[in-house]
């Protein structure tokens, strides 16, 4: 990681769930919560919806998305997606804040970097956890979420490039913060430089495979260099 990275961003683009919290509390959490979506589908008697391997996939998007895949814009869609944001807004109570990310937040809203939210969760979930910490005016008004289309989730830069519009920023003076693949394939897409945010080994490697090359396993060095000038 470069400084200039971190020194040079005019708009900070941070995905939610890794950079900012850790929403469900484990691999566990978020695979229960994936097993409610397809017991939800079975009680419908639509489990034919979905693959072996779908059936059996721990994160709940993957679910969600392949329901969205087989009917498109639909009340099933609509309905399942409430479903998975009323599990996400429970969790906001347990979420875990990443270390340092406070305070990065706050110092960098300070000296006047404009930030926003460009996730695949629910806007409803961002706003109530970062309204618990009292980060909400950091943000507003630009938080980007999960819609109804779910085709438009990244890696599909639909929510990177809304932001750059909403903030009236260009890509070369923005910096987008992920923890996934596809948090980097959405940021190299809408042509924003990524820096990406792995907090184990297992989240470097699957970065650096996706072609990310600047990773940083704490967010305390981006404070250092924020608070640096």
């Amino acid at each position: 990681m470069t400084p200039e990275l971190i020194t040079g961003a005019r708009f900070v683009l941070f995905d939610f769930d890794g950079p900012i919290c850790q929403l469900f509390s484990g691999l566990s959490a978020a695979e229960n919560v994936a097993k409610d979506l397809v017991s939800w589908l079975e009680r419908q008697g639509l489990s034919e919806l979905l693959t072996q391997r779908e059936r059996q996939h721990p994160d709940p998007h993957v679910v969600l998305h392949a329901v969205s895949k087989r009917h498109p814009r639909s009340d099933l869609v609509e309905e399942l997606e409430e479903l998975l944001t009323q599990h996400e807004l429970k969790a906001v109570d347990s979420a875990f804040p990443t270390p340092w990310a406070d305070p990065l937040i706050r110092t960098w809203s300070a000296i006047g970097v404009q930030l926003a939210v460009a996730t695949n969760n629910s806007p409803r979930t961002v706003t109530e956890y970062l309204h618990g910490r009292g980060l909400l005016e950091c943000f507003t008004p630009h938080i980007y979420g999960r819609t109804n289309d779910l085709d438009l989730l990244k890696p599909n830069p639909h929510c990177l490039n809304r932001a750059l519009r909403g903030m009236g920023a260009v890509p070369g003076d923005a910096l987008v913060i992920g923890d996934t693949p596809s948090d980097c394939e959405a940021a190299r897409r809408a042509g924003v430089p990524f820096l990406g945010y792995a907090r184990n080994p297992y989240k470097e490697t699957l970065l650096r495979r996706a072609g990310a090359e600047a990773i940083v396993d704490s967010l305390q060095p981006l404070l250092e260099l924020v608070r640096q000038g």
